[in-house]
């Protein structure tokens, strides 16, 4: 199961790369990013794909650890599940 879980992510990422790669290629013009009153410099629209896909990747690898201790409280729904009991059996 685990090899075909790592197959499927090689193909994804397979995919993003051919993706970023045709559009770059097709649209070389320089652009620049503005979030609230920052401003990036003018650069290409494939690097900044690039970079876009290379920060999610690295982002969910650093947060999946994490949500892995989060949900080490699910104790805390069984207990619910015993607090709510039909009526019937009373």
């Amino acid at each position: 199961m685990k090899t075909i879980a790592n197959l499927l992510i090689s193909i994804v990422v397979a995919v993003w790369i051919m993706a970023i790669a045709i559009i770059s290629v097709q649209n070389a013009t320089p652009v620049s990013l503005k979030f609230l009153s920052f401003q990036s410099i003018q650069i290409p629209v494939g690097l900044v794909l690039a970079f876009s896909a290379a920060i999610g990747v690295i982002g969910i690898a650093v947060l999946q650890p994490l949500w892995g201790l989060a949900g080490s409280g699910d104790n805390r729904l069984e207990e619910d599940a015993e607090f709510f009991v039909d009526d019937e059996d009373f």
